[in-house]
């Protein structure tokens, strides 16, 4: 992202910097790519749910309240916010010339302080202080007392900050929408402006995690392991039930990043995902996650009900999970396995076929084996970057072989199920040649150990089935293994 030639024009100006007026910057959408009022929202949420009932209690005596009862609650992180960094350069050159700097904000004080301590850049701070919130006309008034003899110049982003602008001596707008630029073009003096982020299509492919969605094939395995490929209604029906399993997940994936977003700022490769870097605002997700499952529920109810209570079960787990669950070691990881688990149900239901202990119990075992190894990825990233805790986990990196050898344990105990699967009157009915079945052993057997020895080397992904379906090791193996049964099948 490049600097405006306003921005140049504006710092080789041959004023001197320290005869300028004070150059008052506002913190949520411009310093900063978030609103703090719906973080701490979401976190409070999040830690404490029954806290929803007392926030209507709260804005009635003022935004002002609400905004210092939350920021009582929810302590924040700022040095892991997502920072307007190009902002931040040039507010730096600004103040290293003399110019005078004033953080001023509608979000409460505790939060303004503790992010000016972390910048140490900011000469003062003026901000909500609970009985008056410092947005729109009371900043514009605020500012224009305060900076009466001198002026001021003021850097903002938002429609709210129009008043401001007015009665500002120079506009600085920073990563505006186009009204936003418009009006404040219109309204005052308009001397330079900081773009906002390059947004495209793939931003909410991202920000739905649509490559997660391959998770979601798993529904067609019971139809598979039936032997039921032929049927062209099935493949219908599962094919609506994938859909609709994809719009779930994606609600709960939007979910778990809205709730996440601190330990994902911390994490080497999640921060970059669009809530947490602040390409895509916090509100937008709350808004999108109704609609996500509304949609959901209606297709899923068009394939059966079975299918849809299903849903709702997988649902119900996945808030579990990303409410309580994950912070619980072990425990987030049997979760993880029964959510994969609960799409080969799910998957069944649609196809109205049964799963089978044999199908369950492998699930089971070798989904677990999956969780472990995903854990497993986390810790060694963390350990890698110089941490000892898995934040937001109940792990620490001293964890790191525990985990390591309960997953290994978990994939050869799924070996161990197929074989003896391959021993059972089941296969005698599907399969043709028995004896051919038992080469697929090997090649689960070699995948699993493949896809440890790529976690123990760090080349793991955070999600093993994402890492598979990229990793051509994992492809050819997958392809080797079919392979084998399909011959099982079609030779006479």
């Amino acid at each position: 992202m490049q600097q405006t030639s306003h921005t140049t024009n504006l710092q080789s100006s041959n004023h001197n910097l320290q005869s300028e007026p004070p150059l008052v910057v506002d913190l949520d959408g411009t310093l900063i790519f978030t609103d703090m009022l719906h973080e701490s929202t979401l976190k409070a949420f999040r830690d404490t749910p029954w806290i929803l009932f007392l926030l209507p209690a709260w804005l009635l005596n003022g935004r002002a309240n609400l905004k210092e009862k939350l920021a009582q609650r929810t302590p924040i992180a700022p040095d892991v916010l997502p920072y307007n960094q190009e902002l931040i350069t040039w507010l730096q050159s600004q103040r290293e010339q003399g110019r005078q700097l004033i953080l001023c904000t509608a979000s409460d004080q505790r939060i303004a302080h503790a992010i000016a301590e972390h910048l140490d850049l900011f000469d003062d701070v003026i901000a909500s202080d609970g009985s008056t919130n410092l947005s729109g006309e009371n900043k514009a008034r605020a500012l224009a007392e305060k900076f009466d003899e001198t002026g001021f110049d003021y850097v903002g982003d938002s429609i709210k900050d129009l008043p401001v602008w007015a009665k500002a001596r120079q506009a600085i707008v920073v990563n505006a929408s186009a009204e936003t630029r418009a009006k404040a073009n219109a309204t005052a003096n308009v001397v330079s402006e900081f773009p906002s982020p390059v947004k495209t299509w793939r931003t909410w492919v991202h920000t739905v995690r649509a490559h997660q969605w391959l998770k979601n094939l798993l529904l067609f395995v019971p139809m598979l392991a039936a032997h039921q490929w032929q049927s062209l209604h099935t493949w219908g029906q599962l094919v609506v039930a994938f859909v609709a399993f994809c719009l779930c997940a994606s609600a709960v994936y939007i979910t778990n990043d809205l709730f996440d977003l601190e330990s994902d700022r911390r994490h080497p490769r999640k921060k970059h995902r669009p809530f947490a870097s602040g390409t895509v605002p916090a509100w937008k997700g709350v808004i999108t996650i109704p609609i996500l499952i509304g949609v959901s529920v209606l297709t899923a109810a068009s394939v059966s009900m079975a299918f849809l209570g299903w849903l709702g079960v997988y649902f119900l787990l996945t808030c579990s999970y990303s409410f309580v669950l994950k912070r619980i070691a072990i425990i987030d990881c049997i979760a993880l396995a029964m959510l994969y688990t609960l799409r080969v149900i799910a998957g069944a239901a649609a196809a109205n076929t049964e799963v089978t202990f044999w199908l369950l119990t492998e699930s089971v075992f070798l989904f677990l084996s999956l969780a472990f190894l995903k854990r497993y990825a986390e810790l060694r990233l963390q350990s890698d970057s110089g941490q000892s805790h898995a934040h937001g986990r109940g792990y620490s990196t001293a964890d790191t072989l525990l985990v390591q050898n309960l997953g290994l344990c978990a994939g050869m105990i799924a070996t161990l199920v197929l074989a003896l699967y391959l021993n059972s009157e089941a296969v005698q009915q599907l399969y043709t040649h028995v004896l051919l079945v038992w080469a697929a052993i090997p090649f689960l057997l070699f995948w699993i150990s493949w896809m440890w020895l790529q976690a123990c080397r760090g080349n793991m992904h955070d999600d093993p089935l994402v890492f598979a379906v990229k990793d051509g090791v994992s492809l050819l193996t997958g392809a080797g293994f079919m392979l084998v049964l399909v011959l099982a099948v079609v030779i006479p």
